[in-house]
């Protein structure tokens, strides 16, 4: 007979097993905790109170010291007092609510060098006493409570409690899969780390080269080629360019003995076509081609795109103009929840009424490019190369902040004439204030499909509010930078190829990894081909390409 849930009023303490091997014993009353009412006081007089004096008067309650004093534990990273501030709070029964038992969840689940054992044993008797006290756990709780597991070296019982989480409607964050993911494949369980990895996916939540990483690792110490073949292509996805960590597996996984036997030694060279037209260019997705010993090296690619080990050449992927159009939609939803509307709204007409322009210029980055002090003339000196390379002559749209053409430089009477003669063209938009310049450059550029002008690498919050599938692939194709040397300010145009991890149509792959800002600095990367003998089934390959249709 199926055992009864308890009544919405009633919550029975979840029950734990200290035993590894089983892990938690019970799960079902988390599901009654759900529905359980907030309040553990019920039956208590409630007085309205202004925020400031709630505020004020939970500052001052025994709570409100209790929380403080977790919070600078939490800074320290000291579990110890904050364990004893704990113990001494329960002798004096002060009411702990889900931000005291985060607090001292997380601490539990830190590694802490000095005391490995106490937090991870203390923990689990701390989520005990929150579910005994009907305090509703939250993903914090269920995440940091997924740790301790993992700490214990019991992944299944982390990927229970990320189960029992989605149980009961708490979404998961990529945080709360890390310790059943990790766990798993750091103790070499490549089956169930793909059964968390496929629950990720199935929760719309998009793994990142961390999560990445350990998947590959663990498909290629397991020999699972068509994981690892998998994998890489969701790294040339997502990541593009790889850490030199995540860099040095793929290396591994071509040096290996076992890469040496897999392969296809002939394939339909129709498909492969396909798949590289059908995915915009750069891979075909066919799995592996070829067979034989890998050579690879450590190399880097010219100016061309042309690679300085094996001689291929890179292509530069597409984007397809419906993905730019769906990106410019958010852009513009996005722009409209950050700024005042009307503001971002006039700009949209301003903009249709005078665009599509050839490129935009992000005038502050681009003037105040040598120091604290804004310079008109370079500004200018970038404009006219812009225009002059522009295929209709036309000058770029330059985006400043209304500030910067109304006081300082902008009131001498040659920086003046620049700036009427800009508007005179229509080639500049000057942003109100309180706005963020950022939204309306972006959001032009992107709109007119065109060259966009900023040192910026456009990393902080605002552009991470972005995503990480097609913005980095818009800014590498539509980016051009300035420089400086002897000669003066020069532009720096977006590369003639992709710098993302490639899939060429004779199997051979190329891999860039991350690099730093600094341009002069060339770039690392892994160069992956079969060895000479199949060059044979590439000249097969290419006079039977003439088949297709």
């Amino acid at each position: 007979m199926a055992a009864r849930l308890a009544p919405p009023h009633y919550w029975r303490p979840l029950l734990f097993s200290h035993n590894a091997k089983h892990g938690l014993t019970n799960f079902s009353s988390i599901s009654a905790l759900a529905r359980t009412p907030k309040s553990r006081d019920e039956g208590a007089t409630t007085v309205k109170l202004s925020s400031k004096a709630r505020r004020k008067a939970f500052f001052e309650s025994p709570e409100g010291v209790l929380l403080r004093k977790l919070n600078e534990c939490s800074k320290d990273g000291d579990v110890v007092q904050a364990l004893r501030h704990y113990d001494e709070a329960r002798k004096l029964g002060v009411l702990l609510n889900l931000d005291h038992y985060n607090k001292l969840l997380y601490l539990c689940s830190v590694e802490n060098g000095g005391v490995p054992h106490v937090g991870l044993k203390r923990g689990f008797e701390i989520f005990q006493h929150m579910l005994s006290d009907r305090v509703q756990p939250n993903e914090a709780t269920f995440t940091n409570a997924a740790r301790l597991a993992a700490a214990k070296e019991d992944p299944d019982m982390a990927f229970e409690l990320l189960k029992q989480m989605k149980n009961v409607a708490i979404a998961p964050k990529l945080r709360s899969y890390e310790p059943a993911l990790f766990g798993f494949c750091n103790r070499g369980d490549a089956e169930k780390a793909y059964l968390v990895d496929a629950d990720m996916v199935q929760s719309g939540i998009l793994a990142e080269e961390p999560e990445l990483c350990a998947l590959l690792q663990v498909s290629v110490n397991a020999e699972k080629e068509d994981k690892v073949y998998e994998i890489l292509h969701r790294l040339r996805a997502t990541v593009r360019q790889l850490s030199q960590s995540t860099l040095q597996i793929v290396e591994d996984w071509f040096n290996s003995e076992y890469a040496v036997k897999i392969g296809k030694e002939k394939w339909d060279v129709c498909k492969v076509r396909e798949g590289i037209v059908k995915g915009g260019g750069g891979w075909h997705g066919q799995g592996w081609l070829g067979s034989g010993q890998w050579k690879v090296a450590k190399t880097q690619v010219n100016e061309d795109g042309v690679c300085l080990s094996c001689g291929q050449k890179l292509v530069s992927i597409d984007i397809d103009p419906k993905e730019t159009d769906n990106f410019a939609a958010s852009l513009s939803k996005l722009a409209c929840q950050k700024e005042v509307k009307e503001n971002f709204f006039h700009f949209q007409k301003w903009l249709e009424r005078h665009g599509p322009f050839d490129a935009v210029v992000d005038g502050a980055n681009v003037g105040l490019a040598n120091g604290h002090i804004f310079s008109f003339s370079q500004l200018n000196t970038v404009v006219e190369q812009l225009r002059q390379i522009s295929p209709s002559k036309r000058l770029p749209l330059i985006i400043l902040h209304i500030s910067r053409v109304h006081g300082g430089p902008a009131q001498n009477p040659k920086n003046r004439k620049l700036i009427e003669n800009w508007k005179k063209n229509g080639a500049l938009y000057t942003t109100p204030q309180g706005s963020n310049d950022d939204w309306y450059w972006l959001y032009a550029a992107v709109s007119c499909k065109c060259l966009l002008l900023t040192n910026d690498e456009m990393r902080d919050h605002l552009f991470q509010l972005l995503g990480s599938s097609f913005f980095p692939r818009w800014k590498e194709k539509h980016q051009v930078r300035t420089s400086a040397s002897n000669c003066g300010r020069s532009l720096i145009m977006p590369p003639p190829y992709s710098i993302v991890i490639q899939e060429s149509a004779n199997g051979s792959w190329h891999v860039p990894t991350v690099t730093s800002d600094d341009n002069e600095i060339p770039r690392k990367w892994l160069c992956a081909t079969r060895s000479r003998k199949n060059s044979l089934h590439k000249l097969w390959a290419s006079s039977s390409s003439s088949d297709c249709a």
